[in-house]
């Protein structure tokens, strides 16, 4: 009886050692990045209205202009889609705009904003941060030229007269 006992025991230490198996878990982790344009916000106007307008320049602050998510650090850049605004035959240097990048009501942490960034059909660099967020904010200040740089691109007859160009704004991993 004793060695069926033994024998029945040692044949149960066997099987359970014998049930087990290992599995590899691995968390993967692709890079997302998602920028979104204030919905209200997808047309800026720069309007020169009065003389100190073409004297100082004119300003649009955009508050909460973009929201980025991002799963680690980034780079939020812009690009114009012509270096010369056009209307008829008169024009407007795009790199006479500047932009101001600057923290939202929702900041990301530690992140770093370009001052003055000249606008160009080459990507300039708005925002740049080591760590990600999720529905973070930026403000963007569109600033037009003064030192009535504009002066003689009023046409007769419009009103107003409107150069444009269209905007892109990337989000980059980093």
């Amino acid at each position: 009886m004793k060695k069926c006992i033994l024998a029945s025991v040692a044949l149960l230490g066997f099987i359970t050692i014998g049930a087990q198996q290992n599995v590899t878990l691995n968390v993967r982790l692709k890079p997302i990045q998602t920028l979104v344009v204030n919905n209200s916000q997808k047309i800026v106007n720069l309007d020169y209205v009065t003389k100190d307008d073409y004297a100082n320049g004119v300003s649009s602050l955009n508050a909460d202009h973009l929201t980025i998510f991002s799963t680690g650090g980034f780079q939020v850049k812009v690009k114009s889609a012509n270096a010369v605004l056009q209307n008829g035959g008169k024009n407007i240097q795009a790199n006479t705009i500047q932009l101001k990048a600057s923290a939202g009501t929702d900041a990301v942490n530690g992140a770093q904003y370009a001052q003055g960034a000249t606008l160009s059909t080459n990507e300039t660099t708005l925002v740049t941060s080591t760590v990600g967020g999720v529905d973070k904010k930026i403000s963007i200040e569109y600033k037009g030229a003064g030192a009535n740089a504009y002066l003689d691109n009023y046409i007769a007859g419009q009103d107003p007269t409107v150069y444009t160009t269209e905007l892109t704004y990337t989000i980059i991993a980093q």
